[in-house]
């Protein structure tokens, strides 16, 4: 898993201060406000322990590049991805049979005997 989709970034562009909880959520797929509300509340339990620690990782990250993602949907499919690589490659599997099993059957419709497409070849020319 060492593709760039795969790793953290801080989401700049999404974030408000480093884009810590940002690149959290776009990491995660949860919405960026329940990481927030879960940061602010760690952080209020543990003595502010998490606020050196965020200023590290805003440091420490790299900027998530503009182009990471085409659209909104390949962007949930790299956070299932994150999430489950495994079930993934199952659904990618079974994507690719339901294609090849579609493939098939048009392949097969165009390369039986087929009178009545036949004629309506010979009707064209």
């Amino acid at each position: 898993m060492n593709s760039l989709r795969t790793r953290f970034y801080r989401d700049k562009l999404h974030g408000k201060i480093f884009g810590i909880c940002a690149g959290i959520a776009d990491y995660t797929g949860v919405d960026v406000l329940w990481i927030r509300l879960g940061a602010i509340a760690l952080t209020m339990m543990g003595g502010g322990i998490l606020i050196p620690l965020y200023f590290v990782a805003g440091i420490l990250a790299a900027k998530k590049p503009d182009h990471l993602y085409v659209d909104r949907s390949e962007q949930q499919f790299w956070q299932r991805v994150r999430q489950s690589p495994a079930r993934s490659a199952r659904d990618v599997r079974a994507s690719l049979r339901d294609v090849d099993r579609r493939l098939a059957e048009v392949e097969a419709h165009y390369v039986t005997n087929n009178p009545r497409l036949a004629d309506e070849i010979e009707r064209l020319r």
